[in-house]
């Protein structure tokens, strides 16, 4: 019997459907009895790299304005049910799960058509269009907070994260972490990213308070997306600044463990920022549907995880950290709010009803 995962666009969905992905291996299922289904972005690196099989697909969205090219996207998304039907009878799959995103429509179409369980997971606390749609003909769906809005339905598992988080250690990790990075080990350290690809935004701002920082000491460790790393190698900054540059980190475990505090989007890497208790300095982005990236950080804000920025407001981020760096009671406060909202077996919760429902 294999399982079916349909994960695909941003890391947001990539990431926890890779998650879920591990968790099934750790409960006993072979690694070839897996399979993802999704498009060309992300998605078409990051599971064949891990090992998994991977089915690519034209897939596209719907565009928001008016588009000649939405009359076309039926066409589009039952083609791509039928590649997944066949490929749920040829393997067969026993149970099938939809992250959310484009690719979901037509996975729980297929999952529909063949009567396999589909199982639904949303990482945001709005939920998104496609699994609003799909969530009709699921056997259970799974919600990364208690209130989720659009699924009144779902059971509040938390957000699916990796293993490497899902057993994060910071005491043990700490020293490591910083010599990874080559960091000092008695200075603040504020790690900085937009999300799996950077963000143009946030990276500016950065790279302007880097240089012009009045604040105390301290250490930026900085992911600029891979396609920024050679815009952001020369920069200046402050020499009371150590600015630490990467593109793209595939252990994020030794990211967190390295940092006092991130500023950070707020998609779906706030289940790491909870799982591993790092305050959390959040700037929504306002793409997406449902404005859903706000709705994530207004909630880890309302229990003190967390200061949310407006995206217009970017230009305050400078005097924002200074008054958290001189607070020291208010970081341990906002790591302790972070671990409290942490749900680190939500992979394995979605794994395990997987399994049960074959």
């Amino acid at each position: 019997m294999s399982f079916l995962i349909a994960a695909a666009g941003t890391g947001g969905h990539v990431f926890p459907g890779l998650a879920v992905a591990e968790a099934l291996v750790d409960l006993g299922v072979e690694k070839g009895k897996i399979v993802f289904v999704g498009g060309d972005r992300l998605e078409s690196s990051v599971y064949p790299a891990e090992g998994f099989d991977f089915i690519e697909l034209e897939l596209r969205g719907l565009k928001r304005s008016l588009s000649a090219s939405n009359l076309t996207l039926p066409r589009v998304v039952f083609r791509a049910r039928d590649r997944i039907v066949t490929e749920i009878r040829d393997r067969l799959v026993g149970s099938t799960l939809a992250m959310g995103g484009y690719v979901t429509i037509p996975t729980a179409l297929a999952a529909r058509s063949v009567r396999t369980p589909l199982f639904i997971s949303e990482q945001n606390a709005g939920a998104g269009l496609a699994n609003r749609i799909a969530r009709r003909w699921a056997s259970r769906v799974f919600v990364s907070f208690p209130d989720t809005e659009g699924l009144p339905s779902g059971e509040w598992v938390g957000n699916p994260v990796r293993r490497q988080i899902s057993t994060y250690d910071r005491d043990t990790l700490s020293a490591r972490a910083r010599e990874y990075f080559g960091l000092s080990s008695n200075l603040p350290t504020v790690g900085v990213f937009g999300g799996s690809l950077g963000a143009a935004s946030i990276n500016d701002e950065v790279a302007a308070m880097a240089a012009s920082w009045s604040g105390p000491p301290l250490q930026l460790l900085h992911l600029v997306g891979a396609s920024h790393v050679e815009r952001f190698a020369e920069s200046p900054s402050a020499g009371t600044v150590n600015w630490v540059r990467r593109g793209f980190e595939d252990r994020m475990d030794l990211f967190y463990a390295a940092i006092d505090l991130v500023i950070a989007r707020a998609g779906g890497a706030v289940a790491e920022i909870t799982a591993t208790g790092t305050p959390s300095i959040l700037i929504p982005g306002d793409f997406g549907s449902s404005g859903h990236q706000s709705a994530n950080a207004a909630h880890l804000e309302s229990r003190g995880a967390a200061i949310v920025l407006g995206q217009d407001k970017l230009s305050e981020l400078s005097a924002v950290l200074i008054g958290c760096l001189e607070d020291p009671p208010q970081i341990v406060a906002m790591r302790k709010a972070a671990l409290e909202m942490a749900r680190p077996d939500a992979a394995k919760t979605i794994a395990q009803a997987m399994i049960d429902a074959v």
